[in-house]
């Protein structure tokens, strides 16, 4: 027999409602990518399912509060990536705010293999690997960003600019 997909507002009141199908289908719909996002924050695989399971207590926990007003993986990511910078915000080290030059762009070869690429990012120091990918990936501003870390604008805007280059050294010692 087919299922039926429920609607974003159907998994919420059935979540509220205590149904366990509604809870299951919440979170197979959900967990891969939401683990996702959390490896890239956290950096660690085993971090990243302790990550997880947090934010989906949170998460079904805080339904009562959902308004509708932006999509339900929209809010469920900001909880993991706050999930995700709380239990790694005493690892995480933020540099000075510093004159950041013009462009800081990072031009990409075609040549470059996408695992190395993934690994030069992964090897980053958790604050600006966080920061870059929120940004650069995700496609946060940099008041967003400073929103959902608790650090200033230009505190996100220095991290990016010390992300790409340190990135832009990888890289160059890959060719």
């Amino acid at each position: 027999m087919p299922t039926i997909r429920m609607t974003e507002k159907e998994l919420v009141e059935g979540c509220l409602a205590e149904n366990r199908y509604a809870q299951k289908e919440l979170y197979d719909r959900y967990k891969d990518a939401m683990f996702t996002i959390a490896y890239r924050v956290a950096g660690d695989f085993g971090l990243a399912e302790e990550i997880l399971q947090d934010a989906f207590i949170k998460i079904y926990r805080g339904l009562k509060g959902f308004r509708f007003e932006s999509t339900l993986g929209a809010w469920i990511k900001i909880i993991v990536v706050r999930t995700a910078y709380s239990k790694i915000r005493s690892k995480v080290q933020f540099d000075p705010i510093e004159h950041l030059g013009a462009d800081n762009a990072i031009y990409i070869s075609n040549k470059l293999d996408t695992e190395y690429l993934e690994k030069a990012i992964m090897s980053l120091p958790k604050g600006y690997r966080t920061v870059f990918w929120l940004v650069e990936v995700e496609g946060y501003s940099h008041r967003e960003v400073g929103e959902l870390l608790g650090i200033s604008e230009g505190t996100s805007k220095s991290q990016l600019y010390y992300a790409k280059n340190k990135l832009r050294e990888k890289l160059d010692q890959y060719r």
